[in-house]
């Protein structure tokens, strides 16, 4: 080989070298948290890993697990982390008792929130009233239950003759399964698939979404830390054209979109993690108002008469806030992109 052509190739590898330099560093870095593990419900966001779609919009991002609802508005609140996915109701909940966070949510994940009460139909709980007299478990930091005195006022449940019992997110499933408490408040996808998991009979247990009783919340939503959306706002929108594409993705293609969520989970299975992600899908993410609007956004009115909701029940340290106040609709794709296909 002669000496020019050696010079050309060693050009050509150090122009090559250089470029995917360039590309590394045009990447911007992203940490985003979870509410909880690596199971079907996450499938969109590590599908928008693993199908290259934040990677397409310049963003290099990791995804941490977490122990629930609270902690992302926590990680989000102290700056550990930009972007997060959350409890819109604890957010409104959070942000009351600390002015200083101002954390907003920008895009609506759940349309329809997975808040539950399953019980037993063996133990004598098949509809709201039934709850009089049972023991319900509850984690204290439960999403699910923090909306438990508005389920309570819209089904006349007597709360003073439901003994609620304390227990940890782990044994929430199994001591149910076992008898030692009749129902317990949960995600209805979560705890559904976990009782299955656990041989509790299908026809023996029994989901009250509370959605379906009264209880007209919006769900998880992604949240963002106020300093870093204004100083990343190109970020933020670029994150959320992402997820959509994810999002559309699981939709379309559930089954295959489930095996990035199992990757990641060494003690996760196919079968249960799809379902879990099916109901997801249909009860929660996929409802009529999505159908028409879109993913993402959120009806004004409908958000307004929610927070008049959590006001029934917890009471506001400050003025109740307004729906602008919560939701940042200025980082959304545009419509034509947020479209339910």
């Amino acid at each position: 080989m002669s000496i020019v052509a050696r010079w050309a190739g060693r050009a050509g590898l150090a122009v090559t070298a250089a470029l995917i330099s360039v590309s590394a560093q045009a990447e911007t870095a992203v940490k985003f948290s979870l509410d909880w593990k690596f199971e079907g419900p996450a499938a969109p966001f590590t599908v928008a890993i693993d199908k290259g779609f934040f990677k397409a919009e310049g963003l290099d991002v990791t995804i941490d697990t977490a122990s629930g609802s609270l902690e992302p508005i926590t990680r989000v609140a102290s700056g550990t982390y930009g972007i997060a996915i959350g409890d819109i109701n604890s957010l409104i909940k959070f942000r009351d008792a600390n002015p200083g966070t101002p954390i907003k949510a920008v895009f609506m994940f759940y349309n329809k929130p997975p808040f539950s009460i399953v019980g037993r139909k063996s133990r004598g709980v098949t509809k709201p009233k039934d709850l009089e007299g049972k023991k319900l478990g509850a984690p204290a930091p439960d999403a699910a239950y923090a909306q438990w005195p508005i389920f309570v006022q819209a089904n006349g449940i007597d709360a003073s003759k439901v003994t609620i019992e304390n227990v940890g997110f782990p044994v929430r499933e199994p001591m149910l399964a076992a008898g030692q408490v009749d129902a317990i408040a949960g995600f209805s996808f979560s705890s559904f698939i976990n009782l299955k998991d656990k041989g509790v009979p299908v026809d023996d247990i029994t989901v009250l979404l509370m959605a379906d009783y009264g209880v007209n919340l919006y769900g998880n939503a992604v949240i963002v830390n106020p300093k870093y959306a204004a100083e990343n706002p190109e970020v933020v929108k670029a994150f959320l054209r992402g997820l959509v594409k994810g999002l559309k993705e699981t939709v379309k293609s559930p089954d295959t979109a489930v095996d990035s969520v199992i990757k990641r989970n060494d003690v996760a299975k196919k079968p249960i993690e799809l379902e879990r992600l099916q109901m997801a899908i249909r009860d929660n993410i996929v409802t009529p108002e999505v159908k028409a609007n879109g993913y993402g956004g959120i009806d004004n009115a409908r958000f307004a008469k929610a927070i008049d909701q959590i006001g029934l029940t917890y009471k506001f340290k400050n003025a109740p806030p307004k729906p602008e106040d919560i939701f940042d609709a200025s980082y959304l794709p545009s419509a034509a992109a947020r479209k339910f296909e």
